[in-house]
């Protein structure tokens, strides 16, 4: 599921697994440091899901949260996709193509394995994703590098899918 900020992906991802209880929330976003604001967008999505799903957070080794559980929920590879970027690219100010290339491998490459082990148990998935690349070109380098990796993990990831829907003003269209 793609959409822009705040275009209700999460809310019809969740809607999806609404009536099950067999559910592993896969949570990309960090905590860093004393970022209130983070802090309570990943309170109020916490508030947003069912309780007795079970969470699992991180932005490596995804399939490690494949563990007795069918159904799981994805939100966001545009949250781990920046994690994995900006882990590996540290401070530069300008990434290279070798290493927008390592960036986007190791971004698929996770994702891939969370498939393969969802399949593996005959499992459901579904991934929230933002499509970032629908306004202005970005001024500096890093959101540029940033949105063609996002553009490029998006277009990979979606045909792996057997489902692809774009979220707009609350409102889903199944594209795929």
């Amino acid at each position: 599921m793609t959409g822009g900020a705040r275009s209700g992906k999460s809310s019809f991802a969740q809607s999806i697994y609404k009536d099950d209880a067999n559910v592993v929330y896969i949570a990309t976003s960090r905590m860093n440091g004393d970022d209130s604001e983070m802090k309570e967008r990943v309170s109020l999505h916490k508030k947003s899901r069912p309780s007795q799903w079970k969470t699992f957070e991180g932005s490596y080794n995804l399939n490690e949260a494949v563990y007795g559980f069918k159904n799981y929920l994805l939100d966001c590879l545009t949250v781990m996709t920046s994690n994995i970027m900006f882990d590996i690219s540290k401070d530069e100010e300008i990434i290279s193509l070798k290493m927008q290339n390592q960036i986007e491998q190791k971004v698929f490459n996770e994702i891939k394995k969370l498939i393969d082990e969802i399949i593996n148990i005959d499992g459901n998935l579904v991934m929230v994703t933002n499509e970032v690349g629908c306004s202005i070109v970005p001024e500096n380098h890093i959101a540029r590098v940033y949105r063609d990796i996002m553009g490029r993990i998006n277009q990979r990831t979606a045909k792996m899918c057997d489902e692809v829907f774009i979220v707009s003003c609350g409102i889903p269209l199944k594209i795929r």
